[in-house]
């Protein structure tokens, strides 16, 4: 049987603060939403979702040509855009700006920041 979606699930402190950080930051569409018992949830069209799964020193070298320096936990969430179009303020709006734009391997173009409004 084949696998049909791949979905990351964010837990987060500040619903609000969030869903604008994805939606405007971002620049996400938004295709659905509830309300359960006080509850809320959005989902967001973020692309064709991928697995990759990386050993330390693939980590380390990752971090390494994006930032720098070691920076990364567990679980990395990458979004890869045509342009840097919609990441331009998204400092103001809920993310910590850790590196430029930088060419990783597999000519793949990123840059790295941490949003704070994911629990831990």
């Amino acid at each position: 049987m084949a696998t049909k979606e791949l979905r990351l699930v964010l837990t987060v402190k500040d619903f609000d603060r969030a869903t604008a950080f994805f939606r405007d930051a971002l620049g996400l569409p938004q295709v659905a939403g509830w309300e359960n018992d006080g509850g809320h949830a959005v989902l967001f069209d973020a692309g064709r979702p991928t697995l990759q799964i990386f050993d330390e020193a693939q980590a380390r070298a990752i971090d390494q040509i994006e930032v720098g320096q070691r920076v990364a936990g567990p679980v990395r969430v990458a979004f890869k855009r045509r342009t840097a179009k919609g990441r331009r303020g998204s400092g103001r709006r809920g993310a910590r700006i850790l590196g430029g734009p930088v060419l990783t391997p597999g000519a793949i173009a990123t840059s790295a920041s941490q949003v704070s409004t994911a629990s831990s």
